[in-house]
Formats: C-alpha cells, sequence, structure tokens
C-alpha cells in the first residue's frame, strides 16, 4: 500500500490509475472510445462522483495535447452551435448530480452509451442517409453532452454520435472535438470545486502525477490513427465504444 497525496493506494490500483492515464491521453488524439474503459475503471477505485473530479483534470491535460496538435481542423461552424446549450446541460447536470448516488452513475453511463451505440450502428446501417445539420440537432446534442459530461464525463459518446452523423473528415472530427472538450472541462472546474468539491488540491496533484502517462497515451494515439484509414476510422470509434458498453455492462 502507497500513501500518496493523502490518497491510500496499493500497487495494483496504482497500475490502473496509469492505464487510464495512457488511455485518456490516447483517446483524445483520436482513438476516441478507448476512453470508455477509464470511467468505470476510476469509478470502482474512487466511486462515481468523485472518479468524476478525479478524472477532469487529466481529461483537460489531453484535451491540451489534442488541441496543440489537431487545432488547425477544428470546424467552428459546429462548435458555434454547441457550446451555448452545452453550458446550460453543464448546469443541469450540476444540480441533478447531486441526488445521484454511484449506483445511478453507472445506470446513466450505461444507457447512455447503448442508446448513443445503437444510434451510431443504425446511422452506419443507412450510410447514405444524411441527417440534416439543424440547429435544433446541435442545441440537443449540446445539452445532452454538457449534462452527460458532468455526471459521468460520457459526452464522449455522445459527441462521436453526433460528429459521426455529420460525416466529417478523421482529422476534423478529432480536431472539433479536441476544441469541444477543452472549452467543456475548463467550464465545469468550478462547479466541480465549489459546488460538489470533488476537486481538491490532493486530487489535483494525482492529476499531475499523471502527466507523463497521458503524454504517451497522446503520442500513441497520434501514431495509432496515422495508421487507420479514412474509410475505417468510423468504425474504430463505433468497435471501441461498443467494447468498452460491454465491458463496463458485466
Amino acid at each position: 500500500m502507497l500513501s500518496i497525496f493523502s490518497y491510500d493506494l496499493s500497487y495494483g490500483t496504482l497500475f490502473l490509475l496509469i492505464i487510464v492515464s495512457f488511455f485518456i491521453g490516447m483517446a483524445k488524439t483520436g482513438v476516441h472510445g478507448v476512453s470508455m474503459f477509464s470511467i468505470p475503471l476510476l469509478a470502482i477505485i474512487f466511486g462515481g462522483k468523485s472518479s468524476s473530479g478525479l478524472m477532469l483534470p487529466m481529461l483537460i491535460i489531453a484535451d491540451v495535447l489534442a488541441v496543440l496538435y489537431y487545432h488547425r481542423s477544428a470546424n467552428w461552424h459546429y462548435l458555434k452551435k454547441l457550446f451555448p446549450a452545452t453550458a446550460l446541460g453543464v448546469v443541469l447536470g450540476t444540480f441533478t448530480g447531486q441526488y445521484i448516488d454511484d449506483q445511478a452513475f453507472r445506470s446513466v453511463m450505461l444507457i447512455i452509451i447503448f442508446l448513443s451505440l445503437g444510434l451510431m450502428l443504425w446511422q452506419e446501417k443507412y450510410n447514405k442517409i444524411q441527417i440534416p445539420d439543424y440547429a435544433w440537432l446541435a442545441a440537443f446534442i449540446g445539452l445532452l453532452g454538457g449534462f452527460t459530461s458532468m455526471v459521468g464525463n460520457l459526452a464522449g459518446v455522445v459527441m462521436a454520435l453526433y460528429l459521426l452523423c455529420m460525416k466529417l473528415p478523421k482529422d476534423e472530427y478529432i480536431g472539433t472535438a479536441a476544441w469541444f472538450f477543452l472549452v467543456l472541462n475548463l467550464f465545469k472546474v468550478p462547479f466541480h470545486i465549489f459546488s460538489w468539491q470533488t476537486i481538491t488540491l490532493d486530487s489535483f496533484y494525482l492529476n499531475l502525477s499523471s502527466i507523463p502517462f497521458i503524454t504517451l497515451g497522446a503520442v500513441a494515439g497520434v501514431y495509432i490513427v496515422k495508421k487507420i484509414p479514412e474509410t475505417y476510422y468510423r468504425w474504430l470509434v463505433i468497435t471501441m465504444t461498443a467494447i468498452a458498453a460491454i465491458t463496463m455492462a458485466t
């Protein structure tokens, strides 16, 4: 057992924390879906709500790395539509999360993942159908993304669904998601500190110790994405989300 910044962690738990950090870095630079493995792992170790606060600074670190690499590929047409409703979703998620216990957190996570996965598969099956870029759709996705991000760090699934439906090319998909999550996660910080009190000085120090592993994951993610042809990238996102959903449900 190791005592790190007031946390008592076994060697096994410390190893899992390293794996989580690596997955987060990898997910943010393009291997979307792999971060779904990180959510249940942290929830098991630290509890649902506490794990969301612990994960947030790690996500921001990875977001910064992703933006530095993909910032020129972002499509601000979609981002401008998403941000206002996303902010409202975070506020709603903050108040709702005060009344949801850890088991409810897990149930919400599973429902959102499986519903989004089903919609992804439906959209791919009927690939010739172009979903219109309606303002109300972006507002709904933004609201759902902000809410799910706050209550379970699950906006990645929601955004994957939206950006896949918008048929964005690989780099544009990653760059748009990178900017979206950097802004969203920075916006969430005050709520975690002052409302939920899930980010503390000790948790932040633990986050800083994860930077080398997040960086390694980010580099691995860039390398993997470069090797994947455009036509197969969409299925990578769907497959990783499906594996994570099944793992989480068992």
